[in-house]
């Protein structure tokens, strides 16, 4: 295995795919902590047989694939998916691209095919509801009982639950578009957390005083909009933040944006690309009879936020370096 967390696509040569690899196979759309004990699962049987752990994952997401007409809040994506797997410890990630070819390909034809021939993995994990190939037929029953057979190690993790609840992707999208900042980190097992670049806005929040670091989020995003306490990752470093969510309604109520009013920072972050942490949130967005009263209550929200601060100081997604 090369130095460094590999991404191996459809097109990479089969010389270049480390075999014998363990893998954790799922969609991991925002690597939550169910994500995770399918990504435990796999390190320790690699390190047991002293092999590769890879993540293997479907781009896009198979469900947008079927129904593209109900577009998806999206936790993350690729890009942010494999920063997060890379944070995990693994040693790369096989990106499958989920296609017609893909969709029509049977369970048992994947293992083989897939998994076994050109993969040639040793072990795999994956979590108790994961299903795969036409028809959604592969089950982690069934892989338990055809892989086996072709020498491939199999663990299967069961549900994590916060509180009585089990942890799932489509939980965490539902608190996310509730404000429930706390319940989708805990479920996540860090905040969750967008990544864009800097575009030029209006340049009102200078005339207020809270210049702003303006992101546009996809365009599918369900974040509930409003004000939250954020962190700012950025070349290495993180700074504390408050945010706003939405359409601004004292204004224009035009087009949901991101806008970030970074504490305590003097420079330029025109064309940035930055990481943006959402930590706590502190109200719903409101519309305001003046510029003054608006100032007045953006005072009282970067107050509220840099206590949500101060009591998170080291609130920050592990992200790792793609190779």
């Amino acid at each position: 295995m090369t130095i460094g967390f590999a991404v191996i696509r459809d097109t990479t040569p089969a010389a270049a795919i480390p075999k014998g690899a363990v893998v954790a196979m799922g969609n991991f759309d925002g690597v939550h902590l169910g994500h995770r004990a399918v990504i435990g699962a796999c390190l320790e049987m690699a390190k047991k047989h002293r092999k590769p752990a890879l993540a293997v994952t479907f781009e896009p997401h198979p469900r947008s694939f079927f129904s593209p007409e109900k577009p998806q809040f999206p936790l993350t994506d690729v890009t942010a998916k494999l920063r997060l797997l890379a944070g995990a410890g693994l040693d790369g990630a096989v990106v499958l691209s989920f296609d017609a070819a893909r969709a029509a390909t049977s369970a048992q034809d994947f293992i083989r095919d897939e998994l076994h021939g050109r993969l040639g993995i040793t072990g795999i994990a994956v979590g108790y509801n994961f299903h795969f190939g036409k028809g959604r037929g592969g089950s982690p029953s069934l892989l338990a009982s055809e892989a086996p057979k072709l020498g491939i190690e199999v663990d299967v993790q069961p549900h994590v639950d916060v509180g009585e609840h089990p942890v799932s992707s489509s939980a965490i999208r539902q608190a996310l578009t509730e404000g429930r900042i706390f319940d989708a980190t805990t479920m996540l097992g860090a905040p969750w957390f967008v990544t864009g670049e800097v575009v030029h806005g209006d340049k009102r929040g200078r005339l207020l005083g809270y210049p702003t670091a303006n992101i546009r989020l996809d365009p599918h995003c369900g974040l509930k909009q409003g004000i939250y306490a954020v962190r700012v990752g950025m070349n290495g470093r993180h700074l504390d933040a408050v945010a706003n969510f939405g359409r601004r309604p004292t204004f224009d109520n035009g087009a949901p944006l991101l806008e970030v009013f970074v504490f305590d920072f003097q420079g330029d972050l025109y064309g940035a690309k930055l990481d943006v942490a959402f930590i706590d949130f502190i109200r719903p967005e409101a519309k305001f009879d003046s510029a003054e009263a608006l100032i007045r209550q953006m005072d009282d929200d970067s107050l509220k936020a840099r206590a949500a601060l101060a009591a998170a100081p080291e609130a920050f997604p592990k992200l790792g370096e793609i190779g």
